[in-house]
């Protein structure tokens, strides 16, 4: 399929095509409409590296409209797989704004009536979160008797809540040793790109080794090194889907009681072996995608030594070998062997002021942690079946709001180190305040994780391209390799089907409005303004339904099921109305941010 062609390629296909064309319909800026039609179907970020290797061909690049060029404008077929390659498993790009509607324009709103819904949205955000903040001091010192607080800042009076686990790992283990090794990877690569330029790849790679071998033990290395020869092996055979079964099986490996025993005989702590999972479980992606890629694109075999280098290269990748962020095989190869990999004054400017708004992140999450005990308070199903519904409310937004900030840090550090490397990251989490969307989320907040399952799992299943049970059967099975690759536990299941069933009814919806005579009917009966109104209303319904999944990913059933109930069964009728009232003001604010972006 065309999503195997390389962007290089495309575009040197496409110099050429302009070289030998004289014809004047067959202009350089359809070209790049094109190009941009194909990217959008590879499930690449439109523009993303497309300009810097546009230009150093010689071809002038700048953004353009959805394709309209007379020679795509005469081929309706084409048109619409464009639109429909954008409607993707985990994200959608509507023809207006990301959102529940498709084809509803997306118009600008009265300037009072904009300030009426931010106004609304950051006053509910405010209230609610003060009133999580009283509900904690209330419960400070039986939530501290219960679950142990830490002292906190020395400029502040309040205890630190400890109990979520995953910052607290990632910042003991952070403070412990990850930051000073991934220091030495900043200092290896900037020592070798002034002396070896060619062989920096090489040295990395061996750096990358070495802290692995100081992270996880040498038994844990030992480990990593058997799952990337046993799926280098099969990948010899050059059938994808036994690539694709033995990755499962490695990646069913990490869930055995059994092995599990094993490994953590080898650890003196349970901390330590709970590293070597998390990164062997991200070394299942990148082996998995060097292994598709191996098998799609031809490689000669005397070379297949060249190749296992080069997986290793891109495995022990040092900035993204622990926690991310998720960047395809094709794309890290590309850019590493690019030869001028020196960053710009004006991009270590950039730099900077993304280290300082690093430590500005990191603040403002252990300030969440001072001053309101959510992890803590979700544990105490009591509080929360007797909380009043600003309480409730408040614990939805700051559990979202402090899970965005957590990966801002986690894929923060990394991508800083990443450019300072040459190596253009995936764009950082969208905030979750922003987001009125199922399609939105999953294509804005973990933008490598969407490019991983759009180009390995819901493309080479067919996608939107082959009709509408095609299109459900592959964003199903990609949202089944998620729920599986984080566990498989019955709440990641129920969060996985509330999803699909969230995308599947935008992605229908979409569709729907799509057909010519639909859009005609709802041009006759709607001003663009009110189906900016009728857009929000959708987005109220399906931004409810996305915090509730939200509060199930990152709580359980248990508090899923304690929101379920007092608001739609205790509250109903009027909790409902309130909330979906409240949700359609805080649409409102997402759609203005993407409007006034595009």
């Amino acid at each position: 399929g065309t999503h195997r062609v390389s962007l290089q390629n495309l575009i040197s296909a496409a110099t050429v095509g302009l070289q030998r064309c004289s014809r004047a319909q067959v202009s350089e800026r359809n070209i790049v409409r094109l190009l941009n039609a194909h990217i959008l179907g590879s499930g690449e970020e439109p523009w993303s590296g497309l300009g810097v290797e546009a230009k150093r061909r010689g071809l002038q690049v700048r953004p353009a409209e959805p394709p309209r060029a007379p020679g795509l404008a005469a081929d309706a077929g084409a048109r619409s797989r464009a639109r429909s390659l954008a409607r993707l498993p985990c994200s959608a790009r509507t023809m207006s704004c990301s959102g529940a509607t498709g084809r509803l324009r997306s118009a600008a709103l009265p300037t009072c009536e904009l300030a009426f819904y931010l106004a609304v949205t950051a006053g509910f955000h405010l209230y609610s979160f003060y009133e999580v903040f009283r509900v904690s001091r209330i419960y400070e010192k039986d939530l501290d008797a219960e679950f142990g607080f830490e002292k906190g800042f020395f400029i502040w009076s309040f205890k630190k809540d400890p109990t979520d686990f995953e910052w607290s790992f990632w910042t003991e283990w952070g403070k412990k040793l990850l930051l000073w090794t991934l220091l030495g990877h900043v200092i290896i690569s900037q020592v070798t790109n002034a002396i070896f330029p060619k062989f920096r790849t090489w040295f990395l790679m061996i750096y990358g080794m070495l802290a692995c071998f100081i992270t996880v033990g040498s038994k844990g290395l030992a480990v990593i090194m058997l799952h990337l020869f046993i799926s280098f092996a099969v990948a010899q055979l050059r059938v994808p889907v036994l690539s694709w079964v033995c990755s499962v099986l490695l990646l069913y490996s990490l869930q055995m009681d059994y092995l599990g025993k094993i490994q953590k005989r080898w650890y003196e702590t349970e901390n330590e072996y709970f590293l070597l999972l998390f990164c062997l479980a991200l070394c299942n992606l990148r082996y998995t995608s060097f292994s598709l890629e191996y098998c799609w694109h031809p490689i000669y075999p005397q070379r297949r030594c060249m190749s296992f280098c080069r997986l290793l290269a891109y495995v022990f990748y040092y900035p993204i070998f622990h926690n991310g962020p998720i960047i395809c095989y094709d794309d890290f190869n590309n850019q590493t062997r690019r030869t001028e990999t020196s960053v710009p004054k004006a991009d270590l400017v950039c730099l900077l002021l993304g280290a300082v708004r690093i430590f500005f992140w990191w603040w403002l999450t252990e300030s969440m942690l001072h001053f309101m005990y959510i992890h803590a308070i979700q544990h105490q199903q009591t509080i929360l079946e007797t909380a009043s519904y600003w309480l409730l409310g408040g614990l939805g937004f700051a559990h979202t709001l402090f899970f965005y900030l957590k990966y801002l840090l986690l894929y923060g550090i990394p991508s800083i180190i990443m450019c300072l490397d040459g190596v253009e990251p995936p764009r950082l989490p969208r905030c979750t305040s922003s987001l009125y969307s199922f399609t939105g989320t999953w294509r804005e907040f973990d933008v490598g994780l969407h490019r991983w399952l759009v180009r390995y799992i819901y493309i080479p299943l067919g996608g939107s391209r082959h009709g509408l049970l095609r299109m459900m059967f592959s964003s199903a099975m990609a949202f089944s390799f998620v729920c599986y690759w984080h566990g498989g536990h019955s709440f990641m299941l129920n969060w996985a089907a509330m999803n699909w069933v969230g995308v599947m009814i935008e992605n229908i919806l979409k569709m729907i409005c799509s057909f010519s005579h639909i859009q005609e009917i709802i041009g006759k009966l709607l001003s663009t303004t009110m189906q900016r109104r009728v857009h929000g209303a959708l987005g109220s319904v399906a931004t409810t339904l996305l915090i509730l999944s939200n509060l199930v990913f990152l709580c359980g059933n248990e508090v899923g099921q304690i929101y379920w109930n007092r608001t739609f069964i205790q509250g109903w009728p009027w909790i409902p109305i309130i909330v979906f009232g409240y949700f359609y003001c805080y649409s409102q604010v997402g759609i203005e941010y993407d409007r006034v972006k595009k």
